[in-house]
């Protein structure tokens, strides 16, 4: 399969659901093209949710409802990966990222991560072969397991930084915000900067007791004022002065985080989250600037935020900032179609990760692969490396070709 369907499938931090794409994506000498299929983002159960809430740092967990979970996450997987195979026309292989609920930082090194999801039920459905647990490899060889995003973001915006002469950043505002830099010549450099909307989604249901898991179009922070003191408190965190390679999540910003951070603090619920939005966009401009960016990228459900993205906006004023959209990449995709590029490097035989992003001693093949149906049978090892990426958008006519947002 030099050419094929894959794919990908994830849920991201803030456990919002689940992200489905299926891409065509085939090698053109060093250049990969993708073309996308379909995307769809499907509910959670329930019931689900909110067990994957609970179990989340700090709260305590147990061997037996994390092995209740990893189950029902492969399921809930395998159920979504199957109701899109049948809308948009099958594939011939799926990556799964899988759902993190721990990740392991010490002395800002990573010493393992866990993805639950098991990726058998996904094969069991489906029929396909299965490739997942992506990101242990890199951990394995020093790295961060994180951001994988600079994999594709390395490919797609080569060209827009050769061609602008000035670095152009890929952002994605998920529940935590990371970003790549990618630097005319091809080097990369891949961080968290913080929390993207995981502050923001404990604060929208805290306020609105449970009603409402986010704080959707940013209504509430709209209502409010951003209180200088609370986010002078939330700006002292570590975390956001510590050099790159790095990588955050929920183990760090949880509820009991921000508890502490108000502490004492009399905060209405909507100056808290225009305080929080604020925090968001604060980090994320400040690491921006930190590396003379100019053209800004951006996808994540934190780009359906008008109040975010003006805040982000008005710290970044000499930035262009667009959506992945104007790429041919629907942003609520964006991640998915990165997983489908994974798993397509992995079943090629070419490493997938970024060294120079994450943090590893070096190139890496990632993941385990989990066989479908039929005999497990490899394309042999794929001798070019690429170094592009392509996108081509489906039309009422065929497939058109998009170069980038700069044209």
């Amino acid at each position: 399969m030099t050419g094929g369907r894959v794919a990908g499938v994830l849920s991201g931090t803030s456990v919002d659901g689940i992200d489905v794409a299926v891409a065509e994506l085939r090698a053109d000498g060093p250049e990969l093209v993708l073309t996308p299929l379909g995307y769809r983002e499907l509910p959670y159960p329930p019931d689900l949710a909110t067990r994957l809430l609970a179990a989340l740092p700090p709260n305590p967990s147990s061997a037996e409802e994390l092995t209740k979970l990893d189950t029902g996450v492969g399921q809930a997987f395998a159920d979504a990966v199957a109701q899109c195979l049948d809308e948009f026309g099958g594939a011939d292989l799926v990556c799964s990222l899988g759902q993190t609920v721990f990740h392991w930082v010490e002395g800002g090194r990573v010493h393992g991560t866990l993805q639950l999801g098991q990726p058998a039920w996904i094969a069991e459905r489906t029929g396909l072969p299965v490739v997942a647990d992506l990101r242990a490899r890199d951990v394995a060889a020093g790295g961060h397991g994180a951001p994988l995003a600079s994999t594709m973001d390395a490919l797609w915006l080569a060209d827009l930084a050769e061609r602008s002469g000035a670095p152009a950043v890929a952002l994605n505002i998920g529940g935590i915000a990371n970003l790549t830099v990618v630097e005319p010549g091809g080097s990369v450099l891949a961080y968290d900067t913080g929390p993207g909307n995981a502050l923001l989604d404990l604060a929208a249901s805290q306020v609105t007791g449970g009603a409402r898991r986010q704080d959707v179009d940013g209504v509430i922070a709209a209502s409010g004022s951003c209180r200088q003191d609370l986010l002078e408190r939330l700006l002292a965190e570590p975390y956001y002065r510590a050099a790159p390679p790095k990588s955050t999540g929920k183990e760090l910003f949880h509820a009991g985080y921000l508890a502490a951070a108000t502490g004492g603090l009399d905060v209405s619920g909507a100056d808290l989250l225009a305080t929080l939005t604020e925090l968001t966009a604060v980090t994320i401009a400040d690491a921006a600037r930190a590396h003379g960016v100019r053209t800004i990228v951006a996808s994540g459900g934190g780009v359906r935020n008008p109040v975010l993205m003006a805040a982000l906006a008005r710290r970044l004023p000499d930035a262009a900032v667009s959506t992945s959209d104007d790429l041919g990449i629907p942003g609520d995709a964006k991640e998915a179609y990165l997983t489908a590029i994974l798993g397509w490097l992995t079943w090629h035989g070419l490493p997938a990760n970024r060294p120079d992003a994450t943090g590893a001693r070096g190139p890496r093949l990632l993941g385990s692969i989990t066989p479908g149906a039929a005999p497990l049978v490899l394309p042999p090892p794929r001798p070019v490396p690429v170094t592009r990426l392509r996108v081509e958008r489906v039309t009422g006519g065929g497939k058109s070709r998009d170069e980038t947002a700069a044209d």
